[in-house]
């Protein structure tokens, strides 16, 4: 199993399509794989950012996790990343809508949050937890 990360947060979208651009574009994940039904809706996708990966679809399109999901508030993920001001001029050339400015934290860590535009934040930082 090496090599495949063990935790892979799972959101669903309205638009899992403006989803996928919004983490690819402006936040630098890579696409690894997206599935889609015959209309159209993202029944799976799968994006890479270092070791990790989150994994997200359509919502809506019926099925146990989809129906675990409805009524769900936003999620919360964080992500490490080597330069958080880069990372961050990145997002907002791309209008991803800023919570928090890169920030020094008392932890040594600095980071900065973002939401998408179903409402789920999302943290860059350095701050990288150890197993």
């Amino acid at each position: 199993m090496a090599g495949v990360p063990s935790i892979c947060p799972t959101l669903v979208y309205r638009d899992a399509k403006a989803a996928i651009r919004l983490l690819t574009e402006a936040f630098g994940f890579s696409q690894v794989a997206v599935y889609e039904g015959e209309d159209g809706s993202v029944m799976h996708a799968e994006l890479a950012y270092g070791n990790g990966m989150v994994m997200l679809g359509s919502s809506g399109r019926g099925g146990v996790f989809d129906k675990a999901m409805e009524g769900a508030g936003p999620s919360g993920v964080y992500v490490v990343v080597e330069d958080v001001d880069a990372h961050h001029r990145r997002a907002v050339e791309h209008g991803a809508e800023i919570v928090m400015e890169p920030t020094d934290q008392d932890y040594g860590s600095r980071d900065y949050m973002a939401r998408d535009a179903e409402g789920n934040v999302w943290s860059f930082g350095t701050y990288a937890p150890q197993v």
